[in-house]
């Protein structure tokens, strides 16, 4: 069955113009509570003892072993930098210490798939032109309360590049997303400069090929959003989002896509697949994607 786009003249404007747009209500309630329930679930069933992984965007060069690497295909947990004290305990219960869960909740849990191969989704897509596109990573990030980690100014295609670059961040509110609480931030049009920098894995780890630039704080403006909108954002906006240091938690889940269909993986990126991801679905002529 075709798939038919659903964004508006003016989405697409948006999205051509200001690097990103909002969609209110994209998920329903029965949507939200059925991802947040089946992470309680996760992370109820989690033996922390058996890992200690944490994730900074701060420091990403660290973020090289094993268990990051594979969780390209797996579900994997990561700590905020601030979860252990001094004496490596964690300072507050599981629930309340993980950073994000990653990368492949979209691939190999039925709750996740559920959503993320939905016709509203694939649709989307559809209005942005892709031909062939497929989940390359999917999070659930937490932003916990009081010590929810900032993440830094960056691009989407840093991380998951292709030639041409394709990359298409879905960003969905599973909590309201306030200043408060570490709601994303944006420049706007700042997609139209370009891809700034690459995020590289080679034999001695990941590196950024160059320094970031330095941003002025006054170019960035908050996109606060309620439970249920969903932000699309271009793969070469910038956006961060600071710490939580407030006490309600913004959880939210995030998919990024790129297209197969004309353009190629880039093989020194950090996700490095061993078996090929199902497309969301084929418009055009199929072209195998080599991973």
């Amino acid at each position: 069955m075709a798939i038919i786009g659903n964004l508006s003249p003016d989405q697409l404007h948006s999205f051509n113009s200001q690097g990103y747009f909002v969609l209110e209500s994209f998920a329903s309630a029965e949507d939200i509570d059925a991802m947040r329930k089946r992470m309680d679930q996760l992370l109820h069933d989690f033996d922390c003892s058996a890992t200690a992984s944490i994730f900074s965007t701060k420091n990403q060069q660290q973020s090289t072993d094993n268990y990051f690497y594979e969780s390209g295909e797996k579900i994997s947990f990561f700590f905020e930098e601030k979860a252990f004290g001094n004496d490596g305990e964690l300072q507050q219960p599981k629930e309340l210490s993980i950073n994000k869960v990653g990368h492949a909740l979209h691939e190999l849990d039925p709750v996740f798939k559920g959503f993320s191969y939905s016709e509203k989704v694939s649709s989307l897509f559809s209005s942005l032109g892709y031909k062939r596109p497929i989940i390359i990573q999917s999070m659930y990030i937490f932003k916990q309360p009081g010590i929810g980690g900032e993440v830094v100014p960056h691009q989407d295609n840093s991380f998951l590049y292709t030639e041409p670059p394709t990359c298409t961040g879905l960003w969905l509110a599973l909590e309201d997303a306030t200043i408060t609480n570490g709601c994303l931030w944006a420049i706007p049009g700042s997609q139209k400069n370009g891809l700034v920098r690459r995020f590289i894995r080679g034999e001695g780890g990941v590196t950024f090929d160059r320094p970031s630039p330095e941003y002025d704080q006054k170019d960035f403006v908050p996109i606060e959003v309620k439970a249920g909108s969903l932000v699309v954002i271009h793969g070469d906006l910038i956006h961060q989002s600071f710490e939580n240091q407030s006490s309600k938690s913004r959880h939210a889940y995030s998919l990024h896509v790129v297209d197969t269909d004309g353009c190629k993986w880039a093989q020194d990126n950090w996700i490095r697949r061993k078996v090929e991801p199902e497309p969301l679905y084929v418009s055009s002529s199929e072209l195998k994607f080599d991973l």
